[in-house]
Parts: structure tokens; C-alpha cells; sequence
């Protein structure tokens, strides 16, 4: 407790917190290869990258799978159509939604990139035995896993907006 009787709060053992920086200092490591390489930003390569693994999606889907804000995603959206990297056509199973998927161009860019940020991974990992960085890889599915099951945050439990 602090001196005025509420909880005390360390945020270097918050695990939220140590979760977020640790994910910002390895997507901006990773970022460095393709914004300098490809002028790409870390929002307009999430989208390319699931784009890549998945195939043409909407943009609610889009936001869904990349857990970005639904802004963002507009945003590197159009900046990969202007690039010509991505491109629209109607949803035929939903006509008030577009489909956006790579181009040729686009996929010629996501199959570069993706060597290339496989090895930065790899490099990243270098410190973990191959049994760590399974344990690390199941430890986080199952914290992402559950954080599904805790339902959406609201402000009465602390962790919604204000």
C-alpha cells in the first residue's frame, strides 16, 4: 500500500505492461527492415502480412484479426491501395463490404519481406533453447486465450476507457 492507503502498483512487474514494451521493441526492431527497406509503416505491413496468410478479407475483418483500431486500419488500407500493393472488389456474399487483397505487387512485397523478418525473429530468439521458445509461444496462446474468455472490458472493472 501507499502512503495514502491504495494499492501500489510497480509497473516494471505489471504484466500488461511488460507484455506491451516487450511487444513494441520487437515489432519496431522488426519494423526497421521494412520501413527502411520497403517504406512501409508497422500498421501497413500487419495488414499485408495477414492479408499474405489469409487472403482477401474485409476491413471488420481486417480489424478483428489484427486487433488495430478500425482507423488504422482504413488508414493502411488506402495508403497500400495508392502504393498499388492492395485493391478492392465487391463482396459478393455481402454487398454493402469490399474485399481488399494484395496485388501482384503486393505479394511480390510481402514474399520479400517475409525472409526477411522471419530472420529477424530468429535473431530475437536466439537466447531461448528450442523447448523456451515453445513453452513462450504456448504460455502466450493460453494468456490470449483467456483474455477472451474474461469478457469485454468495462469500466467497472477498471480496464475499459473512461
Amino acid at each position: 500500500m501507499s502512503d495514502t492507503g491504495s494499492p501500489v502498483l510497480v509497473l516494471s512487474e505489471f504484466l500488461p505492461y511488460q507484455i506491451s514494451i516487450t511487444s513494441n521493441a520487437i515489432s519496431n526492431r522488426i519494423a526497421e527492415v521494412y520501413r527502411s527497406q520497403f517504406g512501409l509503416k508497422v500498421t501497413e505491413w500487419r495488414v499485408m502480412a495477414v492479408l499474405g496468410d489469409t487472403g482477401a478479407l474485409t476491413q471488420r475483418e481486417l480489424t478483428s484479426l489484427t486487433l488495430m483500431d478500425k482507423v488504422a486500419v482504413n488508414r493502411a488500407c488506402k495508403v497500400l491501395e495508392q502504393r498499388g500493393l492492395a485493391s478492392r472488389k465487391p463482396n459478393t456474399s455481402d454487398g454493402r463490404s469490399h474485399l481488399l487483397g494484395l496485388t501482384d505487387a503486393g505479394v511480390a512485397m510481402h514474399d520479400r519481406i517475409v525472409p526477411l523478418a522471419r530472420e529477424v525473429e530468429q535473431r530475437l530468439l536466439m537466447p531461448l533453447s528450442a523447448q523456451e521458445r515453445q513453452m513462450l509461444k504456448h504460455l502466450l496462446k493460453r494468456l490470449r486465450d483467456h483474455s477472451h474468455t474474461l469478457g469485454p472490458a468495462t469500466v467497472t472493472d477498471g480496464c475499459g476507457a473512461d
